[in-house]
């Protein structure tokens, strides 16, 4: 590996991050008890502006009415981005009356690096002020041509601080397709005039300046969840790209992310298989190895290691 160290990335179960709207409690508690590994209780778009305020209201009661760890799950909320009249409202409100219970706050439509630093001041002042024992983490959104050409500075914002507080990115199909005037109303899927897949460039960016940075990177929501073949077809790209997880705008998508993030245990057994056959092999003095007939060697065991550490993060998050 490169000399230089890649930080570690976080070690929440990610494999589908429902979106639920702070404007309504019923869908709250729904969230609270689903199989989702996470849950963001959404104050941005899901919200009309004249409920912003309730809104807030609301979702502190949430977090603090339902046991979201206690149910397995992360629990985050979405703010309104930088450059609405609602950021610094929603980050101290939050933080001030339920801070103790939320795991991290995602920031919108992140453009540049210093939109992190900007919201990151907020949150670190508010957390101190209220003599918080941790600093709530971050997430952001990468929703603009902006985002995405400033993706490597973005990841590396915990480099750039010496800290780690960004814990994730998530790409955000619909708005990104409005910043590019791409010609789709449709949240998340393919464009049939274009001949393959139109977000694989913007995934793969991510994918690589997030693992090079030790951040988590997630996929887009899906906007028709009367289409899991759809659903289904785009969440098994991201997985093929590196994402570590898919959102899930309805219940039903919940299942569908879980299953295709899931290694199978036929997957899993041959993980640990051909990890062992390297490590006999190693022992006996050789180094590459045949395994049910293809060549094995250190970089097999690193892609095995992936799998069989998926596997041990799912057994000690069962619920």
């Amino acid at each position: 590996m490169s000399h230089l160290s890649i930080p570690e990335p976080s070690t929440r179960l990610r494999r589908c991050l429902l979106s639920s709207p702070a404007s309504s409690a019923k869908m709250m508690a729904k969230a609270a008890q689903s199989d989702a590994d996470a849950v963001f209780l959404d104050l941005e778009d899901s919200v009309a502006p004249n409920a912003k305020a309730e809104a807030r209201k609301l979702a502190i009661e949430a977090l603090k009415s339902h046991d979201w760890r206690g149910a397995g799950k992360s629990v985050s909320v979405r703010v309104n981005g930088l450059d609405t009249a609602w950021t610094i409202e929603d980050i101290t409100t939050l933080i001030t009356a339920a801070g103790a219970y939320i795991d991290t706050i995602i920031i919108p439509k992140l453009g540049c690096r210093d939109d992190l630093y900007a919201a990151d001041l907020i949150i670190t002042q508010t957390c101190r002020a209220m003599g918080l024992d941790r600093i709530i983490t971050m997430e952001g959104l990468i929703e603009s041509a902006a985002g995405v050409m400033a993706i490597n500075d973005i990841a590396g914002y915990n480099r750039y601080i010496g800290a780690h507080r960004l814990e994730a990115l998530h790409f955000g199909a619909g708005d990104y397709a409005a910043t590019i005037r791409a010609p789709t109303i449709s949240i998340g899927g393919a464009i049939p005039d274009y001949p393959g897949d139109i977000w694989h460039y913007q995934l793969s960016a991510m994918v690589a300046a997030c693992h090079s940075n030790g951040v988590i990177p997630m996929d887009s929501a899906y906007g028709d969840f009367n289409d899991p073949d759809g659903y289904n077809v785009v969440a098994k790209r991201a997985r093929a790209l590196g994402m570590a997880g898919k959102w899930a705008i309805h219940p039903s998508q919940i299942a569908l992310a879980n299953a295709i993030f899931t290694p199978g245990d036929e997957d899993i057994a041959k993980a640990e298989a051909m990890i062992k056959a390297l490590e006999a092999s190693e022992a006996a003095g050789a180094g590459a190895v045949m395994y049910e007939g293809q060549m094995i060697d250190a970089a097999s065991t690193r892609m095995a290691e992936n799998i069989v550490a998926m596997a041990k993060l799912l057994r000690q998050n069962q619920r």
